[in-house]
This record gives structure tokens, C-alpha cells and sequence, in this order.
């Protein structure tokens, strides 16, 4: 069958920047920020974002264009005769149906958020309507709507379903994010919060220095979506003529930026209507958005409605992230097994049911699989991608950069294999390594 591609340059920029902004920048990054002192993580996250996110963005687009294939198909079709790289991408694939499992039970939590926020039912109790409905049967269900509408888009297919998609809802996720951010740093007592978020402060830095940067770095593949396999997918079905070290600076300088907005939000808030982070330690991850910025709507004029626009947005987010999560291993059964996309949607939707529903049930595994589970096979997903473009692909990479790039872009190529074959490869086996000595 005929293999689909992008309408547009645009229609990829914007599927590629929806599959980076999701809940790891609108959930987990202010999280991450106030647990990791503010402002420092901020710039190790923005410098590993700028030193590592963007050269593994690009082996991944590398790989995704010049094969046409998912990571799976890929990796076996650039290095023929060599099972174990097909290995490596189908990898990938299995880190999308875990990324999947947790994700679509915090969807559920945006999605049941986003319905009360109309009646404001969370109002006053938000810490303890966050505890009853986190987990449980009643989170199970919403885990199940939240995946039935990320089926329902990725069904549509690639133009008609995941690029409309997006293109609708990436502009509506920066407007809201945009007059929230506007509205919370003019109310009183949110200058105390922009200063923990933007006066850098290098104590915590010195005070951990491997804490942070294992942090950072998680965090900066997470909101990516390196590591997974997601821009190989949707690279493949890109054209020759764009110029992929413009398209991934866009997506990543719009991917941090929405990330950055989502801060002058969430920390103003705390700081003005909740007196600081007390309720983000007090209810861990989590803490950030459901029980402090969401119990700080109380407080303010057209209290409703101004949660209806900030879960809004969380749930645009959520769902633009979720769609490129499912497509990775619904193309890997639609180019490898020629499954059609209805069956591949179906099979896999029914699967991460069983798989979503077990995290909503038992806590503790939730807090494995979305914290250092995750980690740990986007780190060595990575890796594996850029070893393999540094040295399987080699000069092959190179010419692949180079195509439909200008003069600028072009002059980067050589040291951008460079780092994909030394630094880069080194840091991120170094970080799994002090991650794995971390869990045991």
C-alpha cells in the first residue's frame, strides 16, 4: 500500500512540535524546576536541551527520512544483514507502549479535571479530590476515554487525523498558555515566583551536581520525545527538499519555549494565590498542577473559566503527545506486518487498555513506569539511535543532513556527526549509568 506523508513542511512542524509539548512540559518541567531549585535547573536543563536535544533530534530525523520506515523497520533497512539494529528500533517501539501505559492515566486525570473545572468541583479541596480520583476504578475509565479519543486521531491517519489535528490545536495550546502566563504574573505576590523561576542561583548545583544533571537530562529527552523513536516515525514521512537542522531548531526553540510559558504561569500562581511550593512537595509530581495551581483557582475572578482555559490547554498538550506515542507502533504493524491502520489501532488501543488500567490501579507501579523506568530506556533509546547514526550510517548520515539544507545549515554537519559519534553517545551511557546505580 501506498505509505502516507506530510501535506506541508508546516503540518510536520507542528505534529512534531504537539509530539514534544506535552505533560512534560506543562506537568512534569515545573515539578521538576521546584524539586531542583529553580532557576538552576532551568539553565542545565535549557544547556542539555541546546547540547543534546537538538543533535539527537536530528539523528533521529536522519534516520527517519532516509529510511521511510518506523524505528523498528529503519534501523533493519539502513543496516541490512544485521538483526540486532532492527532490535534497537523495535526498542523503541516497546518504549511507546510503555510511555503510553502511564500517559493516558495522567490524560485521564486532565481530561476528569477539565470536565469539573466547569462546575468547579475540585474548588477548596483540591489535594483531597486529587487523592480520591488519582487512582482506582473511576481512574481506569478515564484512562479508557482519554486513549479512546487518542485512537480516534491516530485512526484518521496521518493528514487527515494526526496533521489536522495538530494544526488545531498547537495554535490553541500557546494562545491559552500565552494569556494565562499574562494574567498570572500581574497578580499580586507573583513577582516572589518569577524570582525563584528566572534569578539564577547556582547552590543547588554545587550542592548536587549528579542529581541535577540526571534530572535535567530525563527531563530534556521526555519533553522531546527522543529516545523513543517518535521524530524517526514522523521524519518518515517527510520530503527531500526540507532542510531538517532548520525544522529541528524550530521545533525545538517552540518545544522549550511552550515550556518556558508554562512556568510563568505555574509560578506566579503558586507563589501569589498558594504562598509558595508547599502544596507541589505536598503532593509529589503530581503536586504542581492538580493540587496547587488547581486549588489556587479559587481564588480568583472567573475562577471557573480560568481553569476551563488552563486544563484546556493541558489537555491539547496531553493528546498532541499521546497521538505520536500510538502512531510509533501502529506504523511499525502497518510498514512491517502490512496490518491495516484500522486493526493496528484497534490491537494496540486494546493493549495499552490492559496496560493503562494496571498503572491506574496500582500506584506504585505508576511512579516506576513514569518515573525511573522511563527514564531509563529513553537515555539508552537515544543512545542506541545515535551510535547508529554516528557509525552504521557515517558519511551516509552526513549526505542525508546535508540534503535540501543551505550553505549555514550545511557548515554544521560535520561537527554535528562529530558529537553524534563521541560526546553525545558518552554522556547519555554515562547517565544511564549513574541512573542504573541510582535504582540499585
Amino acid at each position: 500500500m501506498a505509505r502516507e506523508s506530510w501535506t506541508s513542511r508546516l503540518g510536520f512542524i507542528l505534529a512534531a512540535v504537539g509530539s514534544a509539548v506535552g505533560l512534560g512540559n506543562v506537568w512534569r518541567f515545573p515539578w521538576m524546576t521546584a524539586e531542583y531549585g529553580g532557576s538552576a535547573f532551568l539553565v542545565v536543563y535549557l544547556c542539555i536541551v541546546l547540547l543534546v536535544g537538538v543533535p539527537g533530534l536530528l539523528a533521529e530525523f536522519v534516520i527517519g527520512r532516509r529510511s521511510k520506515r518506523n524505528p523498528a523497520g529503519a534501523l533493519a533497512r539502513l543496516a541490512p544483514g544485521t538483526k540486532s539494529w532492527g532490535f534497537v528500533g523495535l526498542f523503541g517501539v516497546v518504549t511507546a507502549l510503555v510511555l503510553l501505559s502511564f500517559y493516558s492515566v495522567v490524560g485521564g486525570w486532565i481530561l476528569r479535571y477539565f470536565a469539573a473545572s466547569f462546575t468547579g468541583s475540585y474548588f477548596g479541596q483540591s489535594g483531597a479530590y486529587f487523592e480520591t480520583i488519582s487512582f482506582g476504578w473511576e481512574a481506569a475509565a478515564f484512562h479508557v476515554g482519554f486513549l479512546a479519543l487518542t485512537a480516534a486521531i491516530v485512526l484518521g491517519g496521518v493528514r487527515g487525523g494526526i496533521e489536522t489535528a495538530t494544526k488545531a490545536m498547537m495554535p490553541l495550546i500557546v494562545v491559552l498558555l500565552a494569556v494565562l502566563a499574562g494574567w498570572a504574573v500581574t497578580q499580586p505576590g507573583a513577582g516572589e515566583g518569577l524570582s525563584f523561576y528566572l534569578d539564577f542561583d547556582p547552590a543547588p548545583i554545587e550542592e548536587n551536581p549528579i542529581g541535577m544533571l540526571r534530572a535535567a537530562a530525563g527531563q530534556a529527552l521526555f519533553t522531546l520525545s527522543l529516545g523513543v523513536g517518535t521524530m524517526i516515525t514522523y521524519a518518515s514521512y517527510l520530503g527531500e527538499d526540507n532542510s531538517l537542522a532548520f525544522d529541528g531548531s524550530v521545533i525545538a526553540v517552540l518545544n522549550t519555549g511552550i515550556g518556558v510559558l508554562a512556568g510563568f504561569v505555574v509560578f506566579p500562581l503558586l507563589f501569589a494565590l498558594q504562598g509558595g511550593l508547599t502544596e507541589v512537595t505536598a503532593g509529589g509530581e503530581a503536586g504542581a498542577i492538580f493540587i496547587g495551581v488547581a486549588g489556587a483557582f479559587q481564588q480568583v475572578p472567573f475562577g471557573r473559566a480560568v481553569a476551563v482555559g488552563f486544563f484546556g490547554a493541558i489537555l491539547f498538550a496531553a493528546l498532541s503527545s499521546s497521538i505520536s506515542m500510538l502512531e510509533i507502533p501502529v506504523a511499525y504493524l502497518v510498514d512491517e506486518h502490512d496490518v491495516s491502520r484500522r486493526n493496528a489501532t484497534a490491537g494496540l488501543g486494546a493493549l495499552v487498555l490492559v496496560t493503562g488500567a494496571v498503572c491506574a490501579l496500582d500506584p506504585g507501579l505508576f511512579d516506576f513506569v513514569a518515573g525511573t523506568l522511563v527514564d531509563l530506556m529513553l537515555t539508552a533509546g537515544l543512545a542506541g539511535f545515535l551510535v547508529f547514526t554516528g557509525w552504521i550510517l557515517g558519511t551516509d548520515a552526513l549526505a542525508e543532513f546535508d540534503s535540501g539544507a543551505g550553505g549555514v545549515a550545511r557548515s554544521l554537519g560535520t561537527p554535528w556527526l562529530w558529537s553524534v559519534r563521541t560526546v553525545l553517545p558518552f554522556f547519555l551511557l554515562a547517565t544511564l549509568a549513574l541512573n542504573l546505580y541510582s535504582l540499585l
